[in-house]
Formats: structure tokens, sequence, C-alpha cells
């Protein structure tokens, strides 16, 4: 966790040099009629990690008659740090933004929604990140909450991104934290009287200028609330017509600052699925004949100036077909395109015998309507959806369950998936519901031969029919198995029989940078050696080990030895078994030759022989045992 105030010293309310100190970040928050989420919201800003002296708060209240006003007043009493101005209802979150981000003196600005609400030690890490990094904005991960959805999953920390390269403009909307300096040298501010989308000219031109754009993936900085009375800016009743018109003006700055190619075709397709076509569902079929012909009319100047082929394949079918539609003139197609989204699911695609895969939406191969093949391909989109949801060692076997489904096809066969050097290697899983369990037996993993020393990838196959079921083509897709969560106990080095093959070492791990999980199966016991936590101590008689040794079977021979390069001494050696694997030796010190010798674990299984050094404590360096010459041999019993 960052330090509270660590990264700038001085805040509002102090001096520096004898001048009022400047406040690290202000926090700008619109509030209309949520007099309900404001504790949320407000709280979640007053409860930061970050110091209340470093973090300037303003509140533009935009002519709410819930009493937001009052609650404002009453909690600027006890926070002052708080400034509250009101205002006439604005219609829109454009203008008290605007409003607050005149107000604002903090060297950077975050704009919250009064109905959502941050992580602890957001504007801590935010602004860290932002110092550190000199960014002119810096994206937080956001989580989505009550039945919403965050508009892009984050997972990668970067002090520097590129838009074009990045999943950054997926999210224009205002919720980061911004240079305040930048916004003013750019004169950036929010359209104002828009209910929907004033803060997209904003998002974008920000974006566009930025020199430096940072995202910090690793921390749920903004939790993205859903409203329980459904009145989220979003849901409201447009004037799509309307909307689309403004939309075209937004654009055509796009158009203006990015020439035609690849890179406007990225920021493009973002736009195809959030402005264009994002009316053309519930609120398409909700107007009559004439209101949905008024929306197509509005679109399909958009479609015809910046739909390229590019963006067409980018797209889902559900939206390709919707973009056909708008530039060929087929209004009924559409409405049965957007039906058969919004009313009811799409049935199982179809499965040609090459492998092409295709959605199913209204007038697949219609001759009566003739919409492109192409429209409906879904070959490269098809993703077998995935999760581990455990993996553990019992008896020397790996058990692993999880979930897995192709959309829209019922499951026919899973298979765990074994990918080493020799090629592939399935195993047969249980399945039903979209829920798997399969065990991996070391002995028996390789069409009932005992697997091999090396790297063993796993993943997940899934066999399903199409439309046409058994009697048609097969799908197959396979996916890497990530797990949710790491589990040490899991990931240990451990002892694995393999039948009439030699014993081995194995050790589960996950790959970088992707976390895929991998088996390392090691005869030597090299790469991931057992024995990490071996540790002990020695008197001038005795010595004792401790140590845990995952899978060890009964008939395992433990020996305490002394090493140097004159040879090896091993003593009778007491073994205690204790539970979760863990073994305590014990062995008296006989007579030898005197001198130094490390201390170490001799480990026989089969025709496995390793030797495990043993650590001085737990967090020492290697245990070295002193023989005096005083020192006679021990001849008693141990």
């Amino acid at each position: 966790m960052i330090p509270p105030g660590s990264q700038r010293p001085r805040g509002p309310g102090t001096t520096n040099g004898g001048r009022m100190a400047v406040p690290t970040v202000t926090v700008v928050v619109p509030v209309h009629n949520t007099r309900r989420y404001l504790g949320r919201s407000l709280g979640s800003v007053f409860a930061q990690t970050l110091a209340q002296d470093r973090i300037e708060v303003i509140a533009v209240d935009d002519g709410s008659t819930d009493g937001s006003g009052a609650w404002l007043a009453e909690a600027a009493r006890g926070h002052p740090n708080l400034t509250v101005v009101s205002g006439l209802p604005s219609g829109g979150a454009g203008r008290p933004r605007n409003i607050g981000l005149a107000r604002a003196t903090g060297d950077y600005v975050f704009f919250l929604d009064s109905d959502d609400r941050l992580g602890p030690e957001a504007l801590a890490r935010l602004t860290h990140m932002a110092h550190t990094c000199r960014s002119d904005i810096v994206y937080g991960r956001i989580v989505g909450a009550d039945g919403r959805a965050a508009p892009v999953d984050l997972r990668l920390t970067s002090p520097r991104v590129s838009l074009f390269d990045s999943p950054v403009y997926w999210s224009l909307a205002a919720y980061k934290l911004f240079r305040r300096s930048f916004l003013d040298r750019h004169r950036l501010r929010f359209v104002e009287g828009r209910l929907l989308a004033e803060d997209l000219p904003f998002g974008i031109a920000a974006l566009l200028h930025a020199e430096v754009v940072s995202v910090l993936a690793d921390y749920d900085c903004y939790y993205l609330h859903g409203r329980d009375d459904d009145s989220n800016a979003t849901r409201q009743d447009i004037d799509w017509p309307e909307y689309l018109a403004y939309i075209a003006t937004v654009l055509a700055e796009v158009a203006a600052a990015v020439p035609p190619g690849p890179d406007r075709d990225k920021l493009m397709t973002r736009h195809f699925h959030g402005e264009i076509l994002m009316p053309f569902a519930a609120p398409y079929l909700a107007r009559d004949r004439a209101g949905r012909r008024a929306m197509a009319d509005a679109a399909r100047p958009l479609v015809a100036r910046y739909l390229t082929d590019r963006i067409m394949a980018a797209l889902p079918p559900g939206l390709r077909l919707r973009a056909h539609c708008l530039r060929a003139g087929l209004d009924d197609e559409l409405t049965a395109v957007v039906r058969a989204d919004t009313q009811h699911s799409p049935g199982p695609p179809h499965v040609d015998p090459d492998g092409r895969v295709y959605a199913a939406y209204p007038h697949f191969r219609d001759p009566d309507h003739p919409l492109p093949d192409a429209c409906y391909d879904l070959s490269t989109r098809l993703a077998l959806r995935q999760r581990l949801t455990g993996h553990h060692w019992r008896e020397g076997l790996l058990h692993l369950h999880g979930t897995a489904e192709l959309p829209g096809l019922a499951a026919h066969r899973v298979d765990l998936v074994l990918r080493g050097r020799g090629g592939e290697h399935r195993l047969p899983a249980r399945h039903h519901g979209g829920i798997w369990h399969a065990t991996l037996d070391p002995a028996t993993a390789l069409d009932g031969a005992p697997l091999t020393d090396g790297i063993w990838g796993l993943k997940i196959a899934l066999t399903a029919y199409g439309a046409a079921g058994a009697s048609g083509s097969a799908l197959r897709r396979a996916a890497w198995l990530c797990p949710e969560t790491e589990d040490p106990a899991a990931l240990a080095p451990r002892l694995l029989a393999r039948g009439p093959a030699e014993p081995a070492v194995g050790a589960l791990f996950l790959s970088h940078p992707h976390g895929h999980l991998h088996l390392d199966l090691d005869t030597r016991g090299a790469r991931r050696p057992l024995g990490a936590d071996v540790h002990g101590k020695a008197t001038r008689t005795t010595l004792t080990a401790h140590l845990t040794l995952p899978g060890c079977p009964v008939d395992a021979e433990l020996q305490l030895i002394l090493c140097d390069e004159r040879g090896v001494i091993a003593l009778p050696t007491k073994v205690q078994r204790r539970s979760h694997d863990r073994f305590t030796l014990r062995a008296r010190l006989r007579g030898g030759p005197p001198g130094h010798r490390r201390a170490a674990v001799r480990l026989t299984v089969g025709t496995l022989r390793l030797r495990l050094p043993v650590a001085e404590g737990e967090a020492g360096g290697a245990l070295t045992v002193t023989i005096p010459r005083s020192l006679l041999p021990y001849r008693g019993p141990l």
C-alpha cells in the first residue's frame, strides 16, 4: 500500500513557504437527485488512505429536488475539504463537471459520479503512478457492481500505453485521473446540456492529446454501480435520431485527427460498438415503424462514411448484420436481427463440414433474404469459455475441475489435454451441465503408459455439435487452464509414482505472463527441487532436521548425512512422520574424522536418490556440523 500522502508533502489548509498549499487531487462530483447514494459515494472519498488534507472535494448540486443539497451542506460542516456548489438543473453531468473543474486547485483531477464509489487506496495509488510516470491520464481498474458491467477489463498495469494498441479507448467515460495542467493547456471541457455521451468528446480529445497515458490494473479503483430504480442516464429515454446526429459531429472530429487506415479503423470499431449500433436494440424495437425508419436513416450516413471491410470483420455477427442491413437499406431484416438478439437468444450455430461456424440469426442462407454468409461467420470468434475452479493433489493423483462451454452449443465431450514435446494426449473428463472433473494419474496418463520426463501444458478441450446435432459436423475448441487463485500447496514440488517407470519429482507451475498451468516432471529432481523448507540444528552430539515432502511414499528411505570433499558419513536416523507430509529426522553424531561437514537429508525412493541440503534455522545458510577430535564413536541405541 502507498503510505498516505507519501508522494506530496502539502495539502489544503497548510502552508508552503508562506503560501496556501495546493492539494494533490481534486475530486469533482456532479450531483442530481442522488441523495440515497451520496453516503456511499462521498463516503468512499472521505475514507481514502490518501490523507484528507491532500484531497479537495467539489460537489456540484445540479438542481436536485430530493434533499441532496441539504445532505451535502451537512457533510461540508464535518469535512473542511468539501466544497458544495449549487445551481439550476442543466440537463446532464457536463455543466456541473465544468463548474467543478473551473474551481479545482489540485495537481490532478478525478471525476466521480455521485452513485459510484472509489476503492480505499484509489487516490493514493493513482496519484502516485501519475507522479512517478509523469502521466497526463491514469486509468484505474474499473469493476461493475449491482448488475452494471465495467466498460473494459483492464488486466495489465503499464506506465505508458498507446490508445491504438491497448483497451483504453474503449473506456471514454470521465471517471479517471487527469493532470489538471494538461486539461487547462488543451482547454478540455465537457459538452453541456446532454444526458448521454456528454463526456465522449472530452474523453476522445484527452486521449488524442495526451503524451503519457498510464494504466493501474492491479487494484480495484472505481466501482461502477447500477441503480435499483433503473435511473442511470444510459437507461433513459433518448431522442435517438438527434443522438446519432450528435455522434456524427463527434466522429467527424476523430476522422479529422486520425487519417484513414488501420489506426482510425481501430477507433471507429469501438464507436460502432458503443455509439452507432448501440441504439439498435430495445430502444429500436420500442418504436413504431416510422420511428425505426427515422433511427435507421440517422445511422446510415455514419455507416456509409466510416464502415470499412476491416471494421466489418472486427464486429461480431450481430453487429455485422446490423451494419450490413443499414448500409443496404434492409429495414425488415434489421428488425428481425435486433429482435433475435433482444427478445430471445439466437439458436445453436450452424457448423459446416469445413469447420466454418455461423451464428443462428434470421435469414441465414434464405434465398428470399440474400444476406452474405460472411455477416454470420463467427468461426474466429467462437471461443471456449472456461474456468479452472480447483486443482489439488490427492494420493499421487492430480484432480482438476472447472466449467467449460461453447456459447449456444451442447457439449458432447470434454477432455483434459496434455501438451508436451511428444505431441498431445487426451484424458476424458466427466462433464455435466457445463461442469467438468478430470483426474491425471502420472502412471497411466499417456494412453495407459507413464507420463514421461519434461514439461506438460494443461488445456481443456470441448467437442460440440451445431444446429444439426450429432448427425452434423463437430466443432472442437481448446483453451489453456489458468487457475483463478494460486494454491501454494498444489504448486509445491512433490514425489510422484509412475507405476513401472522410476519415480520423479513433479511440480505444477504457472507460465509467465499468461498464467497457464503446466506440470514439470523430472526424474533427477533438479529443475524444481524438493525440500525447499529443510532446516535444522546441531548440538555437540545431536543433529535434527525438519522438512516437508509432499507425496512421499511410506517405503521411502530418509537419512541424515554429513558431506564434505572427502565423502559422505551416513548417520543412523530416526524418522517421525507428522501430518501434512511433514517429517522430523534425528540422529546422534558419531565419531569420525574431525572437521566441518555440511548436513543434508538423503532421500531414496526406488531408483530415485536425492540429496537435500539442510539450512541452519528457517532462514539461515547451510547447516555445518563440527566434529571435534574429542568426540568418541557412539555405540548405544539411537
